[in-house]
């Protein structure tokens, strides 16, 4: 072992991308199932499980409420699976359609079940802040249980009980749980209850929780949490689910979908090719196709809604481009009317035609464009006069407390808000756009002391040529998942061209051989054509070491994130 007790023999670059990151043991490397944390420390997480064991051996009605997203869709999906795998019959769930009912447990969502009301309602990836519609659904006779991973307010809703590793006081170590997690911690413990009940037996099968992973890990990725260990473990394990062939039909028909190779997965192909499939579904019509697509156990079913997701995906991917194109002239606009002067601290826009499912990716991509915290803004639906808002964030901005700023300094101006450090999502009067605009920006210029953060791009360094291959590239992969918080190593170098051509219509493919000698190597650039290219054939580049499956044969590729110039740029990394 060597000072920062990683093994020995690791490669130098993994040691060097390792500890970039803060792992340091070879414990830290280990992603097996004997690593996840207990569920013991988990606040609230017995008196839930009672609660669902109850209601199960009791043959009460449980619905599942679900959130509109993909973490939402596969906490519901596995909250079914596993309840009905335990001996749950009369379980069945609801997932309020954004543009009637909005975010969560409300009052409307409620009164909607009329006389069909469930003894118990499960919220899932919602609630913590559901306070009306908690206290409601309490007054008309059912009990609810609230799991959710969302920053609390002042006030919890006066559920039967709460799970949420981010409680005030709460001493769950992994506070990055996604939605699906938290689910899938509760029913640890709920099936740990049930066989100390004596339930499993006499006909009823104890389920083996890794058998819902694939769906744990989707969600997971597709939420954008921070993989810390414990997540990495979640993704990890199903991920080898999904590997081996044995992940849901419905996930495996999304992969399909999505043209990816589920025996070559990586967390990207979740995040890139599953994740907006299913969230299509909850943009633009109803989160009940994704989850009806992941509960399926025919294939063919199960192909069957894939492919309407993936046409819902193509119909967003075309709305998500005619209003990116008309947020970037109200972008470009701006930066015309200041003349010279510095952007804002933080950007709104807003257009009475935009959709908004939609606007969350729309501030997502202007976002990265400005390096600022941008809100866009829809209408709650055509004609409204209230105005639904999804804010994306910087890194070092936690956008959620500052909208909570902007509240307390502006009572009564946000009607509603709730989210993450990166993201958000918030109401008001349309009347009140101007005001929220102002006060957005000071809260935010607050926030950083006046001083926007640095967008410097941080790499890994540069690979030594006689690297730059194969057996580096797997061993790369091989640590993974990579994702937010544990980003895939980015590394720089200069090349020469020595072929380049067109694929895809679109994508520039392009074999290189490395400034400093070495052997050529093949790299792709995705969304590039030899014309934006600089005027020579040396160049700077960001890159990621990958392995490319072509036709059963294995080889390593660059896949080119940027081309900066030729190589006297590299102070721009």
């Amino acid at each position: 072992m060597n000072a920062d007790h990683l093994p020995a023999d690791l490669h130098p670059v993994l040691r060097r991308v390792l500890l970039s990151r803060g792992v340091t043991t070879a414990d830290d490397l280990d992603l097996s199932l004997q690593r996840l944390v207990s569920p013991d420390p988990l606040g609230g997480v017995q008196a839930a499980a009672e609660l669902l064991a109850d209601a199960i051996q009791a043959d009460a009605s449980i619905v599942i409420v679900g959130d509109f997203d993909a973490d939402g869709a596969t906490g519901t999906a596995l909250a079914l699976r596993a309840l009905r795998d335990m001996g749950a019959r009369n379980v069945g769930f609801r997932v309020p359609n954004r543009f009637e009912f909005g975010y969560g447990l409300t009052e409307g969502l409620v009164e909607s079940f009329g006389a069909g009301l469930p003894d118990l309602l499960v919220t899932v990836d919602s609630g913590i802040a559901c306070l009306a519609g908690v206290a409601r659904a309490r007054a008309l006779g059912a009990q609810v249980l609230v799991t959710d991973h969302h920053l609390p307010g002042a006030q919890l809703p006066a559920a039967n009980a709460i799970v949420n590793p981010n409680q005030p006081g709460d001493a769950f170590p992994s506070k990055a749980l996604a939605g699906v997690g938290v689910m899938f911690y509760l029913l640890s413990v709920l099936r740990r209850t049930l066989k100390q009940r004596g339930w499993f037996g006499r006909g009823r099968r104890e389920p083996r929780l890794d058998s819902y992973l694939d769906l744990v890990a989707l969600g997971t990725v597709a939420d954008l949490v921070p993989l810390d260990h414990n997540n990495r473990v979640l993704v990890r394990q199903g991920m080898d689910r999904i590997r081996a062939g044995r992940g849901s039909p419905g996930l495996m028909a999304l992969l399909r979908a999505g043209k990816r190779d589920y025996r070559h997965l990586v967390a990207s192909d979740l995040g890139f090719a599953v994740a907006p499939r299913l969230n299509a579904a909850g943009r633009l019509e109803d989160m009940g196709i994704g989850i009806r697509c992941l509960l399926s156990d025919d294939p063919l079913e199960a192909t069957d809604l894939a492919q309407r997701l993936d046409e819902l995906n193509q119909d967003r991917r075309s709305l998500q481009g005619e209003m990116q194109e008309q947020a970037t002239e109200q972008v470009a606009r701006l930066i015309a009317d200041l003349q010279g002067a510095e952007l804002p601290f933080g950007i709104c826009l807003h257009d009475p035609q935009w959709h908004q499912g939609i606007v969350g990716l729309v501030a997502s991509r202007i976002k990265d464009q400005l390096h600022r915290p941008v809100v866009a803004f829809a209408p709650e639906e055509s004609g409204s006069e209230r105005l639904k808002g999804s804010a994306r964030s910087i890194r070092g901005l936690h956008i959620r407390d500052v909208l909570a700023h902007v509240e307390a300094a502006n009572p009564g101006l946000i009607t509603a808000f709730g989210g993450h450090a990166m993201a958000a999502g918030l109401s008001l009067e349309a009347a009140c756009l101007a005001q929220f605009s102002q006060a957005f920006e000071a809260s935010v210029s607050l926030f950083l002391g006046g001083e926007m953060p640095s967008a410097r791009i941080q790499t890994d360094g540069e690979i030594d040529p006689a690297d730059l291959g194969l057996p580096l590239a797997r061993q790369l992969r091989g640590l993974g998942p990579w994702g937010q918080g544990f980003p895939e190593p980015l590394f720089e170098g200069s090349f020469t061209i020595v072929e380049q051509r067109v694929v895809g219509g679109a994508h520039l493919k392009m074999v290189l051989r490395p400034a400093g000698g070495g052997a050529a190597i093949d790299a792709i650039a995705f969304g590039q054509l030899p014309e934006q290219l600089p005027k020579t054939r040396s160049l700077r580049l960001l890159y990621r070491l990958d392995v490319n499956h072509f036709r059963g044969e294995e080889s390593a590729q660059l896949i080119v994130e940027r081309i900066l110039a030729g190589p006297g740029s590299k102070g721009l990394v």
